[in-house]
């Protein structure tokens, strides 16, 4: 199957892609098969918002829906707890969600998520093995690039998944444990943390300090899936008001949320004066009526 999630296309120039012919683009994308003017003669308007926001971000309103929970966040730094008896275990919510298991941390889950959104350009950068990061700060495990300038950006949707895992405190590195298995390095054996990450490590060939601590992580993920019926794609006023989806989005002029203070006080000062000058107009008219004038 055509298409990447890790360097998808997501601002399509080509139109409509004639499925069997020779084709070097990526036509898995929604324009794809729509093409650049989906929306018919009367919402024309919608078409234009095409050449800056990503179908999905209209027609994608919420991500987790039909009562299909979705983890929004995964903290493996509370794993190895045991119950009573000294064995692993797992904790459910009401809806039966896993919410705690011995070998994973602790989760959260959520329903009808609201994408956060972002300027993408379909490139994606990661952090590697072997780059350093801050402990002090969260972690980017990847990267969405783009801006409003570079032509090749849309406003696009992503989940966020939080997280905290393990990293080499001696080289600030993230790490690679060794999770599952028959030996005894196997963390869901043992529950060593130290005997599981060297083992990981030495298996990629990364330097390891011996030092383990947790840091907080973040990952974005794109939304595509579950595209709702059109009746209830994202209407006007969900992104053109003060506390819209898009209040977060710089780059654009946006009617309903953004404003100028100069342009705004020309207006009502325009306005003011209007009225005023009815009421002038107006007085004149029954005074000079009343004259007989």
């Amino acid at each position: 199957m055509p298409g990447s999630r890790l360097a998808p296309t997501v601002k399509d120039e080509g139109g409509k892609h004639i499925r069997g012919k020779l084709d070097k683009s990526n036509p898995a994308s929604c324009v794809a098969c729509h093409g650049n003017r989906p929306h018919p003669l009367k919402d024309a308007k919608l078409n234009d918002h095409a050449s800056k926001i990503a179908c999905e971000t209209c027609h994608i309103p919420a991500f987790a829906r039909g009562g299909l929970a979705t983890k929004m966040s995964w903290d493996w730094s509370t794993a190895g707890r045991m119950n009573e008896q000294g064995k692993p275990f797992q904790k459910k919510d009401e809806h039966g969600h896993v919410i705690y298991d011995s070998k994973k941390g602790d989760f959260v889950l959520a329903e009808n998520v609201t994408p956060e959104y972002v300027w993408f350009n379909g490139t994606v950068q990661y952090t590697l093995i072997s780059d350093k990061i801050d402990p002090n700060k969260v972690v980017q495990i990847n990267r969405y690039l783009g801006s409003p300038d570079d032509g090749k950006s849309v406003i696009y949707p992503v989940k966020r998944f939080r997280g905290k895992q393990p990293y080499d405190a001696g080289n600030n590195t993230l790490v690679t444990p060794h999770t599952a298995g028959p030996d005894d390095a196997a963390y869901w054996n043992t529950f060593n943390w130290p005997k599981a990450i060297a083992a990981g490590m030495a298996t990629t060939g990364a330097p390891f300090s011996g030092k383990i601590g947790f840091v907080s992580t973040e990952m974005s993920w794109p939304i595509n899936h579950m595209v709702a019926p059109k009746e209830k794609a994202l209407a006007c006023a969900d992104c053109h008001s003060d506390h819209g989806r898009l209040q977060k989005i710089a780059g654009i002029y946006m009617p309903g949320r953004d404003a100028n203070p100069y342009l705004n006080f020309l207006g009502w000062a325009a306005a003011l004066l209007t009225f005023l000058g009815v009421l002038i107009h107006g007085a004149l008219r029954i005074y000079l009526n009343r004259k007989g004038n």
